[in-house]
């Protein structure tokens, strides 16, 4: 069997050359990385596939119930208003409940409110909707980043995310495939087969929030399938990083307000900010944009839609693992975000089949983004704040996910095409690509949120053990 890292285990005696037997906390990564990661990654995908799947029946909405090009980009994008006033709070309350409780609440809350989807009677209920279903899923992406950042170790955040955020990648992949015949149910039972989606995919969040509050822990501690030497060792690694951060750079603790004035904050939020326009235009555009291409129906959408999604996958994986192995995460995120703008560009001069493989081109660039990206903040934001810090980037930066849809909905109802919404999205990830030679991925030269330049000897670090499958 072969580790993440590429080593080979063999039961032969030891040689220099071989892997060294598993110690306690490689055994307990590898434990949640079995246990944790894809709970994690299941309620990623019913999150995404909840907040998203309005993008296959968008048609079916204007016919139905009259909800037009603006209506619904304005509708799409208010999910987002709601994210951003409840995200912080959401991340505060979590903290007082503990991860367990609060996000198989999360999970629950958002499907209850996908399934009333059902009855939508026009815009404006449509409108609450879709603030109510924001507003329920407030805070599971930072709680999530929470969890991750007090279980395991920086070096492994970065396979955790990504494996976490396949998530959202399996559930572009499948929403079009799923959909497509959950709407072919129109009629059934009185219901339309855009009232059966909601309902359908609602139900599978909230059986997926009851399981996951008998499944998770909220500590390590709690954590009954962990030996005490895992527990111990996993702890003590994981303090050993705090304690040699805060020997670096003092241990006054930043505000809130220092949070949000930390232009390394703000840094943070706009190249996020742009990455999330990318995410949520083609997550509830693409359908659209993949319609034009002549001879398409309910169910080839779909697939063709979930296209972009498969070949994102492969490069958030490797993307992650390049970031984990090398450390060098700033490259890879440039890198990442020069595809995105390229993709997006061309694929607003293009005709509707090479459109769909520059898409393919600038999904892989925008979504391999959240596992390099996210380790960066969690080695440069002081630990004492992490979980704020999270809150506040995902937050504001998810505005995005209503400026985006929003404007290409005024855009195709201005000019009955996307092709200038496109070539918005490249600028911005041109421009956030640029930012992001701003930022000083060795943490050794980051003052941080609120910290006083220190002299002291910096701590030893913990050496980071193989990860063994």
């Amino acid at each position: 069997m072969t580790s993440l890292t590429g080593s080979t285990d063999s039961h032969s005696p030891a040689s220099p050359s071989q892997t060294p037997k598993a110690t306690p906390l490689s055994s307990a990564v590898a434990k949640i990385m079995r246990r944790v990661i894809p709970l994690f990654a299941i309620m990623m995908m019913c999150n995404q596939l909840n907040r998203s799947n309005i993008g296959y029946a968008e048609s079916h909405l204007e016919a139905d119930l009259g909800i037009g090009a603006t209506a619904y980009g304005l509708g799409a994008g208010l999910f987002f208003i709601a994210y951003f006033i409840f995200e912080v709070p959401s991340n505060l309350l979590m903290k007082r409940f503990g991860p367990k409780i609060w996000l198989s609440r999360i999970c629950v809350s958002w499907g209850i409110v996908s399934a009333c989807m059902l009855f939508a009677q026009g815009p404006t209920s449509f409108y609450v909707l879709r603030f109510l279903l924001g507003m329920a899923e407030a805070g599971f992406v930072p709680a999530v980043l929470y969890y991750l950042a007090t279980w395991l170790p920086n070096a492994y955040r970065g396979r955790a995310n990504a494996r976490y955020a396949v998530g959202a990648l399996v559930a572009f992949s499948l929403s079009g495939p799923l959909s497509g015949p959950l709407l072919g149910m129109d009629g059934t039972l009185g219901l339309r087969g855009w009232q059966w989606m909601f309902l359908v995919e609602g139900a599978m969040s909230v059986a997926i929030g009851v399981f996951a509050f008998f499944r998770l822990d909220s500590r390590i501690e709690d954590a009954s399938w962990l030996t005490a030497d895992e527990k111990r060792e996993l702890t003590a690694a994981i303090d050993a990083e705090d304690a040699a951060y805060l020997n670096r750079h003092g241990d006054d603790r930043p505000t809130f307000w220092s949070v949000l004035r930390d232009p390394k904050i703000l840094l943070f939020v706009f190249v996020y900010f742009s990455v999330q326009m990318s995410i949520y235009a083609n997550t509830f555009w693409l359908p659209s944009i993949v319609r034009d291409i002549k001879g398409t129906n309910d169910v080839t959408v779909g697939l063709l839609s979930s296209v972009p999604w498969v070949f994102a996958m492969v490069a958030m994986f490797l993307l992650a693992r390049i970031g984990d192995r090398t450390g060098r995460r700033k490259p890879l995120l440039i890198g990442a975000l020069v595809a995105a703008a390229v993709g997006s560009y061309l694929a607003a001069v293009a005709s509707p089949w090479l459109a769909l493989v520059m898409l393919t081109v600038a999904a892989m660039g925008f979504k391999s983004i959240s596992p390099i990206f996210w380790p960066i903040v969690q080695r440069t934001v002081h630990p004492m704040v992490i979980g704020v810090a999270i809150a506040v980037i995902n937050s504001i930066a998810n505005l995005g996910g209503f400026v985006a849809p929003y404007g290409f909905g005024v855009v195709k109802q201005q000019t009955g095409s996307t092709q200038w919404g496109l070539i918005g999205l490249a600028v911005f990830s041109l421009i956030a690509a640029l930012a992001s030679f701003l930022i000083r991925e060795n943490e050794d030269e980051n003052p941080g949120l609120s910290r006083k330049k220190e002299s002291a000897k910096a701590a030893p670090q913990v050496p980071a053990p193989q990860l063994r499958n």
